[in-house]
C-alpha cells in the first residue's frame, strides 16, 4: 500500500472515532479501527494533531456530496432530482457537523479569530467547495430550463440558501421535511386559486 493510501484509510477509519470522541481518541483506538499497530499511525502521520487535520480536511471535503448528486437521474421529476440532492446535502452538513462538534467540544477546535478567515485556504476552500456544489445543483436543474422563471444558476444558489438557511433554523420539533422544504421552493407558499 503506498503512503498516500495508507493515510487515506487510516483518515477513513478514524473519522467515526472522532465523532464519537472527539480530540481524546487514544492511539490504540485509532490502531485498533484503522487494523493496524499504533507505530504505523505516526509513521504516516508526524502526531496526532496532522490526522486529526487530515481527519477534518476529508470531512469538508464536497467529493462525496458532488458524487451523490451527479448519480441522480436527471429524467426523473425535478421535485424527486431536488430531493435527492437535499438529503445528500443533508448528509454531507451532517457528517462536517458532527466531526466539527466533538472536536470543539473535546478542545481541538477553539473559536477562530475572524482576522484568521481572511487569508489562507480555509475561507478559499469553503467558497470553493460551494461554487462546486452550486455548480452540481445547476446540472439537475438544466433539464428543466425552457420552464424555469430563472436560469439555472439563479435557482441552484436560491435553493441551497433555502436549503442550508432552513437546516440552522428549523431544528425544532416542527421542522419541515426535505418534500416540503422542495415543494416550498418549487410551488411557493401560496395556494394556486
Amino acid at each position: 500500500m503506498s503512503a498516500e493510501d495508507r493515510r487515506a484509510m487510516i483518515v477513513h477509519a478514524v473519522l467515526p472515532l472522532l465523532m464519537e470522541h472527539g480530540a481524546n481518541v487514544t492511539s490504540s483506538q485509532i490502531a485498533r479501527a484503522a487494523g493496524i499497530g499504533e507505530g504505523t499511525i505516526f509513521r504516516a502521520f508526524k502526531d496526532k494533531d496532522e490526522l486529526f487535520d487530515a481527519c477534518t480536511a476529508e470531512a469538508l471535503r464536497p467529493d462525496h456530496v458532488l458524487d451523490a448528486i451527479a448519480e441522480i437521474p436527471v429524467d426523473q421529476p425535478l421535485e424527486d432530482r431536488l430531493v435527492e440532492a437535499a438529503e445528500a446535502l443533508g448528509a454531507h452538513l451532517d457528517r462536517m457537523g458532527a466531526l466539527m462538534g466533538a472536536l470543539h467540544a473535546s478542545g481541538r477546535i477553539k473559536h477562530r479569530d475572524p482576522e484568521q478567515r481572511k487569508g489562507g485556504t480555509w475561507k478559499g476552500g469553503r467558497r470553493e467547495s460551494m461554487a462546486a456544489i452550486r455548480g452540481a445543483m445547476v446540472e439537475l436543474f438544466t433539464p428543466e430550463k425552457d420552464r424555469l422563471r430563472l436560469p439555472p444558476e439563479q435557482l441552484a444558489a436560491l435553493f441551497l440558501t433555502l436549503l442550508f438557511g432552513g437546516r440552522r433554523l428549523a431544528a425544532d420539533v416542527d421542522a419541515p421535511t426535505t418534500r416540503q422544504v422542495v415543494d416550498f421552493f418549487l410551488h411557493g407558499a401560496v395556494e394556486a386559486r
